[in-house]
């Protein structure tokens, strides 16, 4: 199915997402051909009852609401100017939501959505990642904040494949951008972790073939190296557009414990990943 609905995520507090993360999910959907819509939230800080008969703690709280909600007007007025000046069809969702509910209700909007834009600049929007990531049973993109160097293109795409379920799951969310991309590279670390066979990215390259993705097999020895470095080592060195690879992670005590990967890959994504659970 091909990605046509694309969800951004919008952070308006405690620190605004950088325009830069505007313009490039909009580069996103551009290369796309995608529909992009942008939700922002007003957050409010929830008050313990114990606190309110101090009349500083109320101010506080309204006067965060407010700066809330002007970041989150100014982002997505930024969004908006944005995508129409790529000629893009888009939509503005401009919700208010008690701050610890942030996260299940971009959860929410995901799940609606073929693909959701995330960026990760600080530690509570890797909380909004993982919600994300985790809980919306769809494909996320997690693109750094740093300004974009000119337009999102699809000239390398590498796949990190090591016969996992998530990175099936992966593979198969991102056909339809494989299928754009002009080099597909299926990269297997070695020498970290057993993989279950050695002939699986020969055999997943026979797969994609099939949908006419002419896939190159790299086998990567990580030679001391982890996982997530020798996958950065590896994209860095090829020039690679986008990262598709599994997210790894299970649920304890409601609170996602995440592989060694994709917690190096989620803190300082220096190119887009697309990620998938």
């Amino acid at each position: 199915m091909p990605i046509k609905d694309i969800l951004l995520t919008l952070t308006s507090y405690p620190e605004p997402t950088p325009v830069s993360v505007v313009d490039r999910a909009v580069s996103v959907a551009s290369a796309l051909n995608a529909h992009i819509a942008a939700i922002a939230c007003d957050v409010h800080i929830q008050i313990p009852g114990s606190f309110l008969s101090f009349g500083t703690a109320g101010a506080l709280a309204a006067r965060e609401a407010h700066r809330s909600h002007d970041s989150a007007q100014d982002l997505l007025a930024a969004f908006e100017a944005s995508a129409q000046k790529a000629g893009l069809s888009h939509e503005v969702i401009h919700e208010e939501s008690l701050s610890y509910r942030v996260p299940q209700r971009l959860v929410e909007y995901a799940r609606l959505h073929d693909l959701t834009v995330v960026s990760v600049p600080a530690a509570y929007d890797q909380w909004y990642a993982e919600a994300v990531i985790f809980g919306s049973g769809r494909p996320t993109l997690v693109v750094p904040e740093t300004p974009p160097s000119g337009p999102f293109e699809l000239n390398t795409v590498v796949v990190a494949w090591d016969f996992s379920r998530s990175a099936a799951r992966a593979v198969a969310d991102a056909i339809p951008v494989l299928e754009k991309a002009r080099t597909v590279r299926i990269v297997t670390v070695v020498n970290e972790k057993v993989i279950d066979t050695k002939h699986s990215p020969e055999q997943l390259a026979k797969n994609l073939s099939r949908h006419g993705i002419d896939a190159i097999v790299d086998r990567v020895d990580a030679a001391g190296w982890s996982i997530g470095e020798s996958l950065m080592r590896e994209v860095t060195s090829r020039n690679a557009d986008l990262l598709v690879m599994g997210a790894y992670g299970h649920s304890r005590f409601r609170e996602f414990v995440l592989g060694g990967a994709t917690q190096s890959m989620l803190s300082k994504p220096l190119l887009p990943i697309l990620f998938s659970h």
